[in-house]
């Protein structure tokens, strides 16, 4: 008969004690080599240590460490405490948290995803928002959610931009209605915005800042004249069309686009 070791319960302890103020040590590095440890090693006592970091971690890289840890627990004990993470008052502690749902990639978890959260002031947990429903989203409510996210075009700086397109784009080909219909909206920001993601969405390979350009000048060019270039553009020709378009207007009504744009 095999002898049973006995486990020194006293050593298991102190050793997770080591780990959980690891996570919080000043060094980085300390912090990440604590996640990586941690998630190499499942153990759900380090659950509440590791959603409370991810609130406060500082660096990028030990805050994707801290979310593959979470990952690494079970599902059924990890997702109820996230969830209650989506309602915090600290923005960092419900973008992340909206960041490890998209790595979960649990389908159930749609309904956590609210319209307050994908229309939320910053910037990072809107991103993230957008990012987490496209993986989320059922089938039958993709083209409900791409209406939502319209809201958002011409929203913030050019990263901000670029992530909604990101989004868009990965929703497929029912975005092309609602991208239509927004590159007619009165506020050129939001109209060149629409237009740059429908591009993206035709020519992955495109860039976005060459796509925003593009469409910037569509805006200016007007319906018409937006219209004819588009068309020469599908017949095999090159942007410049709409780029000599544009140089045809007087001065003053080019002058009022630019000033209307910035």
């Amino acid at each position: 008969m095999q002898e049973v070791v006995p486990i020194n319960t006293t050593n298991v302890a102190a050793q997770q004690t080591r780990l959980i103020n690891a996570l919080g040590a000043e060094d980085s590095s300390v912090r990440l080599q604590a996640a990586l440890t941690v998630g190499s090693n499942p153990d759900h006592v380090f659950l509440e240590t590791l959603v409370e970091r991810c609130a406060v971690e500082p660096d990028f890289f030990v805050r994707d460490m801290l979310s593959w840890a979470l990952i690494r627990l079970s599902p059924e004990i990890t997702l109820p405490r996230i969830r209650k993470e989506l309602d915090s008052e600290r923005n960092q502690a419900r973008s992340q948290a909206l960041h490890t749902l998209s790595k979960i990639n649990d389908k159930s978890t749609w309904p956590w995803i609210t319209r307050e959260m994908l229309r939320d002031a910053d910037d990072e947990v809107a991103r993230t928002a957008w990012r987490v429903a496209v993986v989320l989203v059922p089938q039958d409510e993709r083209t409900s959610l791409a209406e939502e996210l319209a809201l958002q075009l011409g929203r913030g700086d050019r990263s901000v931009q670029l992530s909604l397109s990101r989004a868009f784009v990965d929703l497929g080909e029912l975005i092309k209605p609602v991208l239509e219909k927004a590159a007619h909206h009165p506020d050129a920001d939001v109209a060149a915005h629409a237009r740059a993601t429908e591009l993206l969405r035709k020519n992955p390979e495109t860039g976005f800042d060459a796509a925003i350009e593009e469409a910037k000048r569509m805006v200016r060019l007007g319906p018409d004249r937006a219209a004819e270039a588009e068309a020469a553009i599908r017949s095999g020709q090159t942007a410049e069309p709409a780029a000599a378009a544009e140089q045809t207007e007087p001065a003053g009504q080019t002058r009022a686009a630019e000033s209307a744009e910035n």
